[in-house]
């Protein structure tokens, strides 16, 4: 029976980890102050930057995870550091933006409370032997979370739809886009704790008829 020495897993590790799709995944975690930096000089001309660099970063979250599949180099690192890139991106940008005035500081707390709560409650399913796939509402909160943010990102109004003279104003709207995105994460809450209890009752009945 072979041992793998230190250093072979060492370079297994690295192997594993430096890839594109990780790569990718980084550029997001470390691309989070240059993002906060335009959003803090609250430009019109700054706030496009951010906007833009918000748009470009969030293709990372898609690219990341289909390049991965398609290269077959899922990894136990980009499992590990996608979410957590998702989450800092997010949050960082959400509690920035509450001093700034453009988004309800309540609404940022019961976000970041839900996200910490379903994490926790993965952690245990996964300890328990349950996956906790993700689930509709959450894609759906997510995507929409997203949108809001990037309008929130804008702020500034503008003439953006044709024919119709009237300036639209960009926080207003990613301020109604957060409020259906805090409703989608209560719901999707819901769905996951309900997920998870049933889990958990379908492992111990398993249990108990053996």
């Amino acid at each position: 029976m072979s041992v793998e020495s230190p250093k072979r897993r060492r370079k297994a590790f690295w192997a594993d980890a430096l890839n594109i799709p990780n790569a990718l995944t980084m550029a997001r975690i470390v691309a989070i102050p240059l993002v906060l930096y335009f959003v803090s000089l609250a430009t019109p001309l700054s706030a496009m930057i951010a906007a833009h660099l918000w748009g470009l970063l969030s293709i990372t979250d898609f690219l990341d995870g289909y390049l991965a599949r398609k290269m077959g180099v899922e990894s136990v690192v980009g499992k590990f550091l996608d979410p957590l890139a998702d989450k800092l991106f997010v949050m960082a940008l959400l509690v920035y933006l509450v001093p700034m005035g453009r988004i309800p500081a309540w609404m940022v707390v019961v976000l970041v409370a839900r996200e910490i709560t379903i994490t926790g409650l993965r952690a245990i399913a996964s300890s328990e032997g349950i996956v906790m796939a993700a689930q509709s509402g959450g894609k759906w909160k997510t995507a929409i979370q997203m949108l809001g943010i990037l309008f929130l990102i804008i702020h500034f109004p503008y003439r953006a739809i044709p024919f119709y003279d009237r300036p639209v104003d960009f926080n207003l709207v990613g301020q109604w886009l957060m409020l259906i995105s805090v409703a989608l994460s209560l719901s999707s809450f819901v769905e996951y704790g309900k997920f998870f209890a049933d889990g958990i009752e379908a492992r111990e009945r398993a249990a108990d008829q053996r």
